[in-house]
């Protein structure tokens, strides 16, 4: 029978390999997110030291061209944006109002819930050439009267479609993150349960939606893979009409030029693929930045 010291001794020596193993592990797993970070600062720094020269205000505002030195990312820009706005008019009220049935509605676990659960969970893993081969199935052939064929509706639609799942989940979460309590406290004054979830629960949880809602849109900007397969065009020399006819008018996106100017031979392309790659980071940066400042913002309104 072992005696008391050896029982400490040995517990001792158990601990002395878990520290061991502990340290070795937060070394590796230190080791691994710095060099995943060296070689992410890496190619940030090679595209600004070869998009930086070539940005500028002419750059901004001319059109693609067949000479490297007078094309420009305007049209590009442009139908980015107009992806972007159109992506979250389709995607925020779908998303948020299927979010709001599934936690205020829908709370018992029957069947019709649980289809909407698994399919909620199996799209947000769909690759995004998936839904692209969707969109042109759908809105570019079959709905090619009401959206124009390959146009920036069906572009948008597709986008909504793809960001759907992103924005579903992060709403439901910032719905459940909501006291049960306030809930209740609605319900005690007499009120009824659309008026607690208009006027309680979406305000509280207004933060987390809107960030939510943010970031998958800036998923949707540098997606490629969906554009590509519905046919958005790669040379555009002019912008959409600012009304509905201009929703089915062809388009083309940030990824699709720069895509464009990657794979042409000449060096001054792959320049001005980099300028339009420090475009696009710069909207992205934007985004999150907004998506943060909006968060806080909210969050200490709400405890004010």
């Amino acid at each position: 029978m072992k005696s008391f010291a050896d029982l400490q001794r040995e517990q001792a020596a158990w601990l002395a390999r878990r520290r061991r193993r502990d340290t070795a592990f937060s070394i590796a797993a230190g080791l691994a997110t710095s060099l995943g970070l060296l070689v992410l600062a890496a190619l940030v720094i090679d595209v600004l030291h070869d998009g930086l020269p070539r940005l500028s205000w002419t750059f901004l505002t001319s059109f693609p061209s067949r000479k490297a030195e007078q094309a420009g990312i305007l049209s590009a820009l442009v139908g980015s944006c107009w992806l972007l706005v159109l992506t979250g008019l389709f995607a925020f009220p779908i998303g948020v109002a299927t979010a709001v049935y599934l936690e205020e509605y829908d709370t018992t676990e029957t069947r019709f819930r649980q289809l909407i659960e698994i399919n909620i969970a199996n799209l947000a893993g769909v690759p995004s050439i998936i839904y692209g081969l969707l969109g042109l199935g759908i809105f570019v052939r079959v709905m090619a009267p009401i959206t124009g064929g390959r146009s920036v509706l069906a572009g948008a639609l597709t986008m909504a479609l793809l960001v759907m799942p992103i924005v579903i989940i992060a709403a439901r979460e910032a719905l459940k993150a909501v006291p049960d309590g306030l809930r209740q406290g609605g319900y005690a004054l007499g009120a009824t349960r659309w008026q607690v979830v208009s006027r309680i629960v979406l305000p509280s949880a207004s933060s987390g939606i809107l960030t939510g809602m943010i970031l998958a849109l800036a998923r949707a900007i540098g997606e490629t893979a969906p554009l590509v397969t519905i046919g958005a065009l790669t040379y555009i020399a002019f912008l959409p009409k600012l009304s509905l006819s201009g929703l089915q008018e062809p388009f083309t996106a940030l990824p699709i030029q720069i895509f464009n100017w990657i794979s042409r031979p000449q060096a001054d392309f792959h320049q001005n693929a980099a300028a339009g790659t420090v475009v696009l980071l710069a909207l992205l940066l934007t985004m999150n930045a907004l998506a943060i400042f909006l968060r806080l913002r909210l969050q200490r309104q709400r405890e004010a």
